[in-house]
């Protein structure tokens, strides 16, 4: 490369990597919404367990129509992806709609967010049974730390959401739906590892969030909680509010975020989430941490930023 062209290449270069991490944040920012807006349809007095259904099925049609419109090869898959990540893939959806939602509702935004972060924390420590990538001692000292800020954050945030028309869920509850989400995450995250590089980002979102509808519209009548259609304006606005933001932009913007930067600094951008969702709570919603609790939070996600850069140190460089 000639040496104007090297000083050509330096400014794209960086301006590349300033869009990926703009990208990432973007990312973060947006899923950081989950839970105010998710709070604001409790109080237009929609059910906890209808909300997770409706977001990821209006998500479901609108991939559905990209891929009809646009690139129809992508609704061709083999009988093993539709029954690995169509069904495990949705069932891990399913589960993690229905959880977070009684974590926000039960535990607050902040614990919530706080909980779902965790997840970094198992999928290192199940990647060494499952995947036999190796157990270090950074990865036990990190996961300490994050677990520990996670218990601190519960301890001194908000509990139980401004509801209407139901009984917010109880603390125990709340924790519990953010431990079984945080669980869901590490096991849709374990499982893109395997799938991703077999069938492709978009297809493996398209078949869990098509999965995950399935058995949500199955499996909550048999439970007694067939999801109701939004019953106000108010509330078709926030769940729309939720699919753009949570659901398509966010996932968009970290894709593109992925074009640009490597997975690591993208992840870690992307740990702004429980902030920007606790700032949120914070001014919209009156819901308050006391010290400890932003101590829990940044422990949190100083903790998962920590173990995603070490990572990247660690891991080998691909050659020019």
């Amino acid at each position: 490369m000639s040496g104007g062209a090297a000083a050509a290449a330096g400014p794209a270069a960086r301006g590349r990597r300033a869009a990926g991490y703009a990208f990432a944040l973007g990312a973060g920012a947006l899923w950081g919404t989950t839970g105010p807006l998710s709070t604001a349809l409790y109080a237009e007095g929609e059910a906890i367990t209808g909300i997770g259904f409706w977001r990821v099925l209006i998500g479901t049609v609108a991939l559905v129509l990209y891929a009809l419109l646009f690139r129809r090869d992508l609704l061709r898959v083999d009988r093993r992806g539709l029954l690995i990540v169509g069904l495990v893939g949705g069932a891990l959806v399913a589960l993690f709609e229905v959880a977070y939602q009684f974590a926000i509702a039960g535990a607050g935004v902040a614990s919530a967010a706080a909980l779902l972060y965790t997840a970094p924390t198992l999928v290192a420590l199940l990647a060494w049974p499952l995947l036999q990538e190796r157990l270090t001692a950074l990865r036990l000292v990190l996961a300490v730390v994050v677990g520990t800020g996670a218990v601190l954050a519960v301890q001194g945030g908000s509990h139980g959401a401004r509801v209407s028309g139901f009984e917010a869920p109880h603390l125990a509850l709340g924790v519990t739906g953010g431990l079984l989400a945080a669980v869901s995450f590490a096991g849709t995250t374990l499982l893109a590892r395997w799938a991703v590089p077999r069938y492709g980002v978009f297809r493996v979102l398209l078949l869990e969030a098509a999965g995950g509808t399935l058995l949500l519209g199955v499996l909550l009548p048999i439970a007694g909680r067939a999801p109701v259609p939004p019953t106000t304006p108010g509330g078709w606005l926030y769940i729309g509010a939720l699919v753009v933001a949570t659901v398509l932009l966010a996932n968009l913007f970290f894709f593109s975020a992925a074009k640009r930067i490597e997975a690591a600094p993208t992840a870690v951008a992307a740990t702004i989430e429980p902030v920007v969702g606790t700032l949120l709570a914070l001014v919209l919603l009156s819901q308050q941490l006391t010290a400890f609790g932003w101590l829990g939070l940044l422990m949190v996600v100083g903790g998962v930023a920590a173990g995603y850069l070490a990572e990247a140190r660690a891991r080998p460089q691909p050659g020019p």
